[in-house]
């Protein structure tokens, strides 16, 4: 029993021994820690401490981490002091750590180097697999100012390239040596720019059409965003290999992808496993490779003019969105609308008809303005006939007259100037109904270009998670845990999505097309527009939710619907159309009725002259006098007209029976189309709040499924079902507001009022007399 015991104690020792961890202590060599490389240095130890796991016990100490802030010889004297302390391995960071340790003949402490390094300035074979060496592994994630320059002149087609580098870096590297032969065989000339923080890079970039920074790294958010704008406002494209994150601060490309830093990570912390569990460091592999991608910022390409080519998007990621920065005209929905009914060119023909309707007007009342002609007539007589006259004629004759006609009453004169004037102000209100439908034509074109901006920048998003989908599957794939096919599907959904995306923002410059059009713009004039949201901007009045409150009480919306149908008639600017066409044919209906037995009067007179009379009769005593005049005075009534009157009479009743039916049939259109609208409107008001709630869920399913995926958990249908749906919902929460809008307008168009054309006194107006109506019904 005893002798049990004893093993059963020895064998909780070796198991309890055996489960304690060992300590491994990590040294950190840096060139510099700045706000921008504290985070990625706090990633790798969690990356590392998160793989090593179970193994072993990761210990970072702060007096381990030594910066020598670009100084090789305290770069070395740093380098000795972990090899002599209790570090277990040392981690090398960067271009001059990466130096200093290419120099030492033996390593005393595991030494792994590695950093952000250019492949033409690297001190390490990297063709070889391994390095070879006893403690000492190196890994880089290497760029190519080979691949840039090139990806650079692919993009701009440049002449002359400013290299912009850091001046710690330029004092380090032989740069001209090796970008010479590279822009010789592109073709170009180039001019090394270094960096200093009080340098004024705006007056070197003088004969400079593209700008590479070459080496960059340390650089601040806020000093890239500073040289950025410099870049834009010269109109300069410029690359950069420092990643993602400087593109998002303004730089136009970059060659560098976010996925490579993690993908460089993840091996750093598996050499470190490896190393733990017994592997040496020279025999792991020191070979990584990443696959190419061009980073593009769409505004800055756009500010600096640089056309994309459709063929980069698949291979491309975007950052930024469809809106054009480079642009000769921006609107609001109030400037846009403006326009509209400033320089649309259907409205200003529109307007011609009220001009001529004016004419006719003029006309009517021309009636009454004095008719006079002058004549003059020289007449040769018969001299027999002259002599025996007896002073009628003679030979030769000369003579003039001047004749007056007046109009002093005339019943169809009068009618007629009314009947003009009513129809003018018919023509008037048309074009009221007209332009109205221009505003909310243009308003409902505005919005739609909108939607097709938001589905354009969703599609752009979609398309690069299509892309982050494929890289899973790739992954899966070299993993075991999935098929060919998944990584098929994917490159074919990527092929499907790229085409979405080509057909999306094609359809987005259609949208500018049509705008300029309706404000007689030149068709391709560059153009953009602002985003419309509730409760701001030019919405910040629209009081979004006591509409939605009145609408979501029956009692008070039954009342609300009411007061619209009320205002809309008073408002319609087709109902009063109607109203002066009705006066116009009452007015006529009288003049063929009681107005017939009015009659007409007119002033007649003549002035008559003789200028000349000589020959045969001129002499006989019995001759008029040269000089004589004559007035008139005429009235007229009609007894009889072949029956006109009365068949005019009948005509113009007839054609009041007609505007009356329009006018009912109006008038109940009007009804039905503002509560229908009101229903939608409602509709619209639970898709804002519901897509919303939509798209959140879609997103929040899209992550785990993702992650599952990932993890060999489900299948692709699964995945691709959730980044559909995920799509999906985007776009039906995009389009939520935008529709909402258009109704609201559509309802303001029924209404005849656009309360964001209108002042605010005149909207509180409207909100007292609803108020008012309330009170009027309890």
């Amino acid at each position: 029993m005893k002798k049990f015991l004893k093993l059963g104690f020895l064998l909780i020792y070796f198991l309890s021994f055996s489960q304690t961890k060992s300590n491994y202590h990590i040294g950190v060599l840096v060139d510099k820690e700045t706000n921008e490389t504290v985070p990625l240095l706090n990633r790798l130890k969690e990356e590392i401490i998160g793989v090593v796991g179970e193994d072993a016990n990761i210990i970072f100490s702060e007096d381990t981490i030594l910066s020598n802030n670009f100084n090789q010889e305290l770069a070395q004297q740093q380098y000795n002091q972990l090899s002599k302390s209790n570090v277990d391995i040392i981690l090398s960071i960067g271009l001059i750590n990466s130096i200093v340790i290419s120099k030492q003949n033996t390593f005393n402490k595991p030494t792994v180097v590695f950093g952000e390094m250019v492949k033409e300035t690297l001190h390490y074979d990297t063709s070889k697999a391994k390095s070879g060496v006893p403690n000492l592994t190196y890994l880089f994630s290497s760029s190519s100012f080979s691949y840039d320059l090139k990806t650079l002149k692919e993009l701009t087609a440049f002449d002359n390239v400013g290299i912009i580098m850091d001046h710690v870096f330029s004092d380090i590297i032989d740069i001209d040596s090796l970008i010479a032969p590279i822009c010789n065989e592109l073709g170009t000339s180039f001019k090394i720019i270094p960096f200093f923080e009080d340098t004024n890079i705006a007056s070197e970039l003088n004969d400079i059409d593209a700008v590479y920074m070459a080496g960059t790294f340390f650089l601040t958010d806020e000093t890239v965003k500073s040289l950025a704008s410099i870049f834009k406002q010269k109109g300069i494209p410029s690359l950069t290999n420092t990643g993602k994150k400087d593109v998002e601060n303004g730089i136009m490309v970059s060659t560098k992808s976010d996925d490579d830093y993690e993908q460089f990570i993840r091996r750093i912390a598996l050499t470190i496993e490896s190393y733990i569990n017994g592997e040496k460091l020279e025999d792991l592999p020191v070979f990584m490779t990443f696959s190419p991608k061009t980073i593009i910022n769409f505004n800055t390409a756009n500010e600096v003019k640089i056309p994309l080519k459709l063929s980069l998007i698949e291979q491309s990621e975007f950052t930024g969105s469809f809106t054009s920065v480079n642009n000769d005209e921006i609107f609001n929905l109030i400037s846009f609308l403006d326009k509209i009914v400033s320089e649309n060119l259907s409205l200003a023909s529109e307007q011609k008809t009220i001009d001529l309707a004016d004419q006719n007007v003029s006309l009517a009342k021309s009636n009454y303005i004095p008719n006079i002609t002058a004549n003059a007539s020289t007449v040769y007589t018969d001299p027999n006939l002259a002599e025996n006259s007896m002073g009628l004629y003679t030979e030769f004759n000369t003579s003039g007259n001047i004749a007056l006609n007046q109009t002093i009453f005339s019943e169809q004169a009068n009618a007629n100037i009314n009947i003009q004037k009513k129809q003018l102000k018919a023509v008037e209100e048309n074009f009221n109904a007209t332009q109205l439908d221009a505003i909310y034509n243009a308003a409902y074109n505005y919005f739609y270009t909108l939607i097709l901006k938001a589905n354009a920048n969703i599609q752009l998003k979609n398309l690069d998670l299509t892309k982050k989908n494929l890289q899973l599957a790739e992954q899966n794939f070299k993993a075991g845990q999935s098929g060919k096919s998944d990584l098929l599907r994917f490159k074919s959904e990527m092929a499907q999505d790229t085409q979405l995306l080509v057909e999306a923002y094609n359809a987005l410059k259609e949208g500018y097309y049509r705008l300029n059009q309706l404000v007689n713009n030149p068709v391709n004039l560059e153009i953009d527009i602002e985003d419309a949201e509730l409760s701001e901007g030019v919405f910040e009045k629209y009081n979004y939710k006591e509409i939605q409150d009145i609408l979501d009480n029956p009692a008070l919306r039954e009342f609300f619907i009411d007061f619209l149908v009320q205002e809309s008639k008073v408002n319609a600017p087709e109902l009063k159309a109607i109203n002066y066409n009705l006066e116009a044919i009452d007015r006529s209906i009288k003049l063929s009725g009681t107005g017939r037995l009015l009659p007409t009067l007119g002033l007649r007179g003549q002035y008559n002259t003789v200028f000349d009379r000589s020959g045969a009769g001129a002499d006989n005593p019995l001759i008029t006098p040269q000089n004589n005049y004559n007035v008139g005075l005429n009235i007229s009534l009609p007894l009889v007209n072949n029956n006109v009157n009365n068949i005019n009479k009948q005509t113009a009743i007839i054609q009041k029976d007609q505007q009356t039916i329009n006018k009912e049939n109006f008038e109940l259109s009007l009804d039905t189309n503002i509560r229908t609208t009101v229903l939608n409107l409602i509709n619209q008001i639970s898709n804002i709040e519901l897509s919303k709630i939509s798209e959140d869920t879609a997103r929040e399913a899209l992550d785990l499924t993702q992650t599952s995926y990932n993890n060999g958990a489900v299948n692709i249908v699964q995945l691709l079902d959730a980044q559909n749906n995920y799509l999906r919902t985007q776009l039906a929460s995009n389009n939520a507001v935008y529709n909402y809008l258009i109704i609201n307008l559509k309802l303001e168009r029924y209404l005849g009022y656009f309360f964001l054309l209108n002042s605010e006194e005149d909207n509180q107006a409207f909100r007292q007399r609803f108020m008012d109506y309330i009170e009027s019904q309890k």
